[in-house]
């Protein structure tokens, strides 16, 4: 065999082996695609069909499953009781997270590091299933059982320490020469932290505010434990009682409430990353 021969059976085989590598790289995005896209298409689809099932097939089209929601006395009340309990999360969060990370931000505090970091090791070790006896205690001697402010307490004090971590990060990027020129107008710490900090930061804050309502909105344990009373539990806790006469999970009117109740978070997402995008920093870096 000759080296220009050789040669060529070489470049053969490295273009043969290149593309068997993109192939199953292809195969292998195409797995996970479809993987992750069928309940998401289920959840599209059954919601219209006349006898849903928990496979995806091409369904009976009807719009009764979503007049047995308006037949349900509890529905729509608990979507508005959602909207409530992660409005008032993403309030309380944002507010005290902002103060939080702001103030960690600027001021050298010793064990500062250790503090932020010892906190969110905390919060994810100490996860609510664990942490549910003591928190039923603490919410019922103060009271707050059956009401959706120990709901709202409960959920922002689970959510905190990782929201002041990530909000410390866009503080940090925040240049501080743009206080030092506050200051020198004499605009007062409040007043540099709404005008100034605080715009710079949105994007950081938005990030925060959209997971604090997702984390509210998807979060069954601590309203199923604290809440008593239907009409005051969230969408996630009445889903589970919707059962049939027979026991069983009834797929039309489950199909149809969870895309109703998917809703909402898609359309704040929407509207959220249309105006900020997302964009992972907090300010111009000096």
């Amino acid at each position: 065999m000759t080296i220009a021969t050789r040669a060529t059976a070489h470049r053969t085989s490295r273009t043969a082996t290149r593309f068997v590598g993109r192939l199953g790289f292809v195969v292998f995005i195409t797995v996970v695609s479809v993987f992750f896209a069928v309940p998401m298409i289920w959840l599209v689809v059954a919601p219209f069909d006349g006898n849903p099932t928990m496979s995806v097939k091409w369904p009976e089209w009807t719009l009764n499953n979503f007049h047995r929601i308006l037949d349900n006395p509890y529905a729509f009340g608990s979507i508005v009781n959602s909207l409530m309990i992660s409005g008032g999360v993403v309030a309380l969060t944002v507010i005290l997270a902002t103060l939080a990370a702001y103030a960690l931000s600027r001021v050298r505090i010793p064990g500062r590091d250790a503090l932020l970091y010892g906190l969110l090791l905390l919060s994810s070790i100490v996860t609510g299933t664990a942490a549910m006896v003591p928190t039923f205690q603490l919410i019922n001697a103060l009271g707050l059982i059956n009401t959706q402010l120990g709901v709202v307490l409960v959920m922002s004090g689970g959510i905190l320490p990782t929201v002041v971590f990530i909000l410390k990060d866009f503080m940090d990027s925040v240049p501080k020469s743009y206080e030092e020129s506050a200051r020198l107008y004499g605009a007062g710490p409040f007043q540099i932290l709404r005008d100034v900090v605080v715009p710079v930061a949105r994007p950081g804050i938005a990030f925060v505010a959209v997971w604090s309502v997702v984390q509210a909105w998807s979060n069954f344990l601590v309203p199923f434990i604290l809440l008593r009373d239907p009409t005051l539990q969230p969408a996630g806790v009445l889903m589970y009682t919707f059962y049939t006469e027979a026991g069983q999970a009834d797929l039309r009117l489950i199909s149809a409430f969870s895309l109703v109740y998917t809703l909402p978070v898609v359309v704040i997402y929407f509207l959220v990353n249309r105006k900020f995008g997302f964009r992972f920093y907090g300010g111009i870096k000096s």
